[in-house]
């Protein structure tokens, strides 16, 4: 069947509505949710955002394309569909879909105008990302779309073809937790908690950078343009990140 270059979802014939294959959009989620992760372990850890921003803008590029174009065009589902090429197509319904990615989209708009226009670093910029991370995350590795269920909350017309067939499933036949499985996570947690205490409180104790650097050379005059050079910034400040930062910025 032909498709048209301006179109959101294939139009096949044993389907009345739109559809996408679920397996090239997982596929899709986990590729940006690897490279959203490392981009903002760099940002947290290194202080280091120039990543974090190149990432926004190819982001927004992205779900541009695959929201005003065709999502067959959009490069991270080009290359979903390419990982899962092997495998039978799920199809599920296109509607819904175009919603949670226009929440995903409004997230990039936004991460794009403070970021990349402005240079605006914060607590913001961490919860934006995070909301984004964990909506790509639900969607790779649980298969579920969250802006999918509050579209069911701002359209009459309910979403069909959910993935895993959820909306079509009646809740009597929803599978629950035992009570012996809610025992074994219990232990597992617990196990985990006790296993962090005892790691914790063996290991040795390390003494801040600064402490290090005046036991080294505490007779050193420091030089102006030095001190000017390695004073943190009000945004590392505000995170809790002024040894990360001084760390990446080699700063003693």
């Amino acid at each position: 069947m032909t498709q048209k270059f301006f179109q959101f979802g294939e139009l096949l014939p044993d389907y009345s509505i739109p559809v996408l294959n679920e397996r090239a959009v997982r596929a899709s989620a986990g590729i940006l949710f690897f490279f959203a992760i490392v981009t903002f372990m760099n940002a947290f850890l290194m202080g280091n955002f120039l990543p974090t921003r190149v990432f926004v803008v190819a982001f927004l590029v992205d779900f541009t394309v695959r929201i005003f174009i065709n999502p067959r065009y959009a490069p991270s589902l080009i290359l979903g569909q390419w990982a899962v090429r092997k495998q039978r197509p799920d199809y599920v319904g296109a509607p819904q879909k175009r919603f949670a990615w226009g929440i995903g989209f409004v997230l990039a708009l936004l991460m794009f105008y403070l970021m990349v226009l402005n240079s605006v670093i914060g607590p913001i910029n961490m919860v934006v990302c995070s909301v984004c991370m964990l909506l790509l995350f639900f969607e790779a590795s649980f298969g579920i779309c969250v802006g999918c269920k509050v579209y069911n909350a701002f359209n009459s017309e309910k979403a069909q073809l959910c993935p895993g067939g959820v909306c079509e499933l009646p809740r009597s036949e929803v599978p629950g937790v035992r009570l012996w499985q809610a025992l074994i996570l219990a232990a597992f947690l617990a196990m985990v908690g006790m296993v962090g205490q005892w790691v914790y409180r063996a290991a040795p104790a390390v003494a801040p950078q600064s402490e290090i650097a005046t036991r080294v050379s505490p007779s050193t005059p420091a030089d102006p343009a030095e001190v000017a050079r390695c004073q943190v910034p009000a945004f590392a400040k505000a995170m809790g990140h002024e040894e990360k930062w001084k760390l990446h910025n080699n700063c003693h």
